[in-house]
């Protein structure tokens, strides 16, 4: 048994040494399929007037209390975000993460003229809104980006001290739907604390250190 699996390792490492970086249609494809599911999980969770977590959940929760859309909000809300990426991540990344941005606010106001939800139960709106999110943010981060705000900071300090982003995203969201309980009921608080569960377990399930190796 132990001469089989070491006879094993040697194809192991030159498989992983042979995985090529992402070309340039890699990345324009992930990014866009990632802005896709975004702004599908905003619409979901807009529907059913629930937040999430990280700058999707504050822009939602904003929008709800003044005449600015999800869009704009989303793309105010992390200019700041975005300087602290281009100083701890890079320019590259942070140019990734702004076309993102860009495309998302976009996104947010063009679809919902193509895309009309009459009907969604908060359960369905919190699960399916928070996966698709969550996804995203996974395919984002795999293409080397972030929808930005806090999933920046997220992304950095799981870089740098190796602590799990969507650990790290979780407490964030508690900190915003504490604050969403001055805003909006407490039983759509807790379908929302479900959403921000779903985006949150994405990430964390799937974006660790060594289960990736594309770049």
């Amino acid at each position: 048994m132990m001469q089989g699996s070491l006879q094993t390792r040697p194809a192991q490492v030159k498989s992983v040494a042979s995985i090529k970086p992402h070309t340039l249609f890699d990345d324009v494809y992930g990014i866009a399929v990632g802005v896709l599911f975004v702004v599908m999980g905003v619409l979901l969770l807009q529907a059913a007037n629930l937040i999430t977590g990280g700058v999707a959940g504050i822009s939602l929760l904003l929008s709800y209390t003044t005449e600015h859309t999800v869009g704009v909000l989303f793309m105010l809300i992390n200019l700041p975000f975005f300087l602290f990426g281009y100083l701890f991540m890079g320019a590259r990344f942070t140019a990734k993460s702004l076309v993102g941005s860009v495309l998302i606010m976009a996104m947010l106001k063009l679809l919902p003229n193509g895309l009309v939800i009459g009907h969604i139960h908060p359960m369905v709106a919190a699960l399916g809104g928070g996966t698709f999110c969550g996804m995203g943010i996974l395919a984002l981060a795999r293409h080397g980006a972030g929808v930005g705000g806090t999933g920046i900071v997220t992304l950095w300090l799981q870089k740098k001290y190796g602590i799990n982003a969507g650990r790290t995203q979780v407490l964030i969201d508690g900190v915003i739907l504490l604050a969403a309980l001055a805003i909006v009921t407490p039983e759509l608080v807790g379908w929302s604390s479900l959403s921000a569960i779903a985006m949150s377990s994405m990430v964390m399930a799937w974006h660790r250190p060594g289960r990736y190796f594309g770049n």
